[in-house]
């Protein structure tokens, strides 16, 4: 079996952010760490060379296969930030229609900037992915 790529490092989150080309995204990125730090108890580490992960589960499939993961995370995509928050999708659907404007994927979450959301909302749905 393959071995995940995605694993925790020892990288820089601080220098992570700063190769970020636009400053709002670097703002806003900064933000997303806020939240999820508060939301988990736990610090921002880099998971391979661009997700910000929050917390260490274990997580298994129906096949039995386990691997270490974080509890929730993000990466500050060019086009977007995608939010990997556990049941945001699935069982947030409420909060997620009055968060602003945003696309939903498997399990994650995408939003452009934070000017364009409810950030009070967010805030919400990362609580609740804990």
């Amino acid at each position: 079996m393959a071995e995940l790529k995605t694993k925790k490092t020892e990288l820089s989150v601080d220098a992570f952010i700063k190769t970020i080309p636009e400053a709002q995204k670097q703002k806003d990125a900064k933000a997303i760490i806020t939240l999820m730090e508060k939301a988990t108890k736990a610090k921002a580490k880099m998971w391979g060379t661009a997700i910000i992960g929050f917390g260490d589960k274990v997580l298994t499939y129906d096949s039995g296969r386990q691997l270490d993961w974080f509890v929730m995370g993000f990466s500050p995509r060019k086009q977007n930030f995608a939010l990997y928050i556990t049941g945001a999708v699935e069982k947030q659907q409420a909060l997620l229609k009055k968060l602003g404007k945003h696309k939903t994927g498997k399990g994650c979450l995408y939003i452009n900037k934070l000017e364009e959301i409810d950030v009070n909302v967010l805030n919400q749905i990362i609580a609740k992915g804990c």
